[in-house]
C-alpha cells in the first residue's frame, strides 16, 4: 500500500486561494493568469469535459492520469501543467500546491482518490456516481461532512436553468399533485450483459495497468475490452447503465420532489446478465412515500431503449401527444393530476415543455425562486472555495451521497432480483439479508480503506 492512501495522520495543509479572478470567456488551454490551482485527475473523456468547464479563470496546475497516452490532448492544451501517472505521488509531492481536485475517472477509484483529498483539505469535484458500492457512498459523505471540505458531484443537471424552471413549476402547482415521473435511456452504449470476451493484450507502455485496478480485488489482466471506456459494464469498475447515468437523470426528481429518505423499487423486464457484466436492458419501478405534504411518487426508469419511439416494450408516458417524438438517448416525464412536464433530454439542459398547451401561459407567471448557477458544478464549487458562493447543491452530504445511493439501491433490485424496501438511516433492505454481501466491495490487498 501506497503511504498515502492509509496514512492515519490528517495533513492539513491551507488553501491557498491566489485570487478571484473569474473569466468566463477564458478560451479552453489557456490558463488564468490568476485563480485556484487546479489538480485534474483523469484526462480523457468525462475528464476532457471536466477540466474545459472549470478552466475558466482557474489555473490547471496538475494533470494525472494513469494512461499518458489518453492525457495527450489535455497536456499540450495546458504546456505549464505538471503530469503524474499515480494520484498518490502526486498528493504526496505537490499538495501544498493544490487549492481544488476534480476526479474524472473510472467508478470504482472515486472513493480512494477523494478520500486523499479530503484528507488533505482540498475541494472537490467527483463524477457521478459518488461511488459504485453503497458503503463507500455513505462512508465518503460522512467523511467530507466531518473534515468541513467544499465537495460537489460533477451531475451537470444539479446546476442547470431548467431543474430551477421544474422545481418552481410544481411548488406553483403548475401541473397538479405530481403522481409518477418516467425516464428512459438508450444507455448501455458499451457491452454488457452474457457471452463477453475478455482477450488479454500486452499492457501498452503508457499505462499504469496497477493503479487503473485499484481497489478492485479481482485482478484481470489488461484487456482493450475493458479500458478504455468499456468498464462502464462491469459491477467491479462502474454501475451498469443506471449507475452512469441514473445521478444525471434522477437529479430532478430528487431534488424538486425531495425523495432524500427511505423508498421501495423493484426491477423488472431484466435482461441476462452474470456476476460480472451488469444486464443489456431492465426496467425499475421506484415508490416513495408521501412526505411534508407532497402525495406519494412513482418513478419508472427504463434503460437499454434503442428508440421510445418504435420499441414495442417501451412504456411511453402518459399525457403525451402521439405526434410528440421521444429522443432516442434519454429523457423524463413529469405527470401531475392537471398536467405533464416534459423533458427530452437527462439533465434538464433542454427547455421544459407542458402539456395541456393551456398551461403554458401560466407556466410564464410563476416568479423565480431558486438561484440560477453559472458555470456547472465544478465552477459553483470554485465560487464557494474563494467565498463568492454557497456550498454546491451537490455537496455530498445533503444531495449526491443520499442521490447516488438512491441509484446504487436500484442495482440491488436487478442483481438480486427481489424487491428492496430500503432503510436508509442503516444503509440497510429490511428484510433482506443478502444484501449484506452486495453493500461492501472487497478490497484489493493493499487498497484497503482507511479514514483518519
Amino acid at each position: 500500500m501506497h503511504p498515502s492512501f492509509n496514512r492515519r495522520s490528517f495533513i492539513k495543509s491551507a488553501t491557498a486561494l491566489t485570487g478571484g479572478f473569474f473569466a468566463p470567456n477564458l478560451l479552453f488551454g489557456q490558463n488564468a493568469p490568476a485563480g485556484l490551482n487546479v489538480a485534474a485527475i483523469g484526462c480523457n473523456g468525462k475528464g476532457r469535459s471536466d477540466i474545459s468547464e472549470i478552466a475558466p479563470g482557474n489555473r490547471i496546475a496538475f494533470l494525472c492520469d494513469v494512461d499518458r497516452d489518453r492525457a495527450k490532448k489535455m497536456m499540450t492544451a495546458f504546456p505549464e501543467a505538471r503530469f503524474f501517472s499515480d494520484y498518490r505521488e502526486m498528493f504526496d509531492e505537490v499538495a501544498d500546491k493544490i487549492d481544488v481536485v476534480t476526479v474524472s475517472t473510472p467508478d470504482h477509484m472515486h472513493y480512494p482518490i477523494a478520500v486523499e483529498a479530503i484528507r488533505r483539505g482540498k475541494p472537490v469535484m467527483v463524477q457521478k456516481p459518488l461511488s459504485n458500492n453503497l458503503w463507500e457512498t455513505r462512508a465518503l459523505a460522512k467523511y467530507a461532512k466531518e473534515k468541513g471540505v467544499l465537495t460537489v458531484m460533477g451531475n451537470q443537471g444539479a446546476t442547470t436553468q431548467g431543474t430551477r424552471l421544474l422545481r418552481e413549476w410544481i411548488e406553483a402547482g403548475l401541473i397538479g399533485e405530481v403522481k409518477e415521473v418516467y425516464y428512459w435511456t438508450n444507455r448501455p452504449i458499451w457491452p454488457q450483459g452474457t457471452g463477453i470476451t475478455l482477450p488479454s493484450a500486452a499492457v501498452p507502455d503508457t499505462l499504469n495497468w496497477d493503479v487503473w485496478q485499484g481497489t478492485c480485488a479481482t485482478e484481470r489482466p489488461y484487456s482493450p475490452e475493458i479500458h478504455p471506456f468499456k468498464w462502464r459494464g462491469f459491477w467491479d469498475y462502474g454501475c451498469g447503465a443506471l449507475g452512469d447515468i441514473g445521478c444525471h437523470c434522477l437529479n430532478s426528481s430528487f431534488w424538486a420532489l425531495d425523495l432524500k429518505g427511505d423508498f421501495v423499487v423493484e426491477a423488472s423486464k431484466v435482461s441476462e446478465f452474470d456476476n460480472t457484466f451488469a444486464p443489456k436492458r431492465s426496467t425499475l419501478t421506484y415508490q416513495f412515500p408521501a412526505k411534508n405534504g407532497r402525495a406519494p411518487v412513482r418513478i419508472l426508469w427504463q434503460d437499454g431503449v434503442a428508440d421510445p419511439n418504435t420499441d414495442k416494450d417501451f412504456v411511453r408516458p402518459p399525457g403525451l401527444p402521439a405526434d410528440v417524438k421521444l429522443s432516442a438517448e434519454f429523457g423524463q416525464v413529469f405527470v401531475g393530476t392537471e398536467g405533464i412536464i416534459f423533458f427530452n433530454d437527462a439533465y434538464c439542459n433542454t427547455a421544459p415543455i407542458v402539456f395541456p398547451e393551456s398551461l403554458r401561459q401560466k407556466a410564464k407567471t410563476i416568479p423565480q425562486v431558486y438561484p440560477r448557477v453559472k458555470g456547472g458544478p465544478t465552477q459553483e464549487l470554485c465560487r464557494a472555495v474563494r467565498g463568492e458562493g454557497p456550498k454546491p447543491i451537490s455537496n455530498f452530504e445533503d444531495h449526491a451521497g443520499p442521490l447516488t445511493e438512491m441509484v446504487l439501491a436500484g442495482n440491488l433490485a436487478v442483481r438480486l432480483g427481489k424487491k428492496i424496501d430500503w432503510d436508509s438511516a442503516n444503509l440497510d433492505a429490511r428484510g433482506l439479508a443478502e444484501v449484506k454481501a452486495l453493500l461492501k466491495r472487497q478490497y484489493r490487498s493493499g487498497w484497503e480503506p482507511i479514514l483518519s
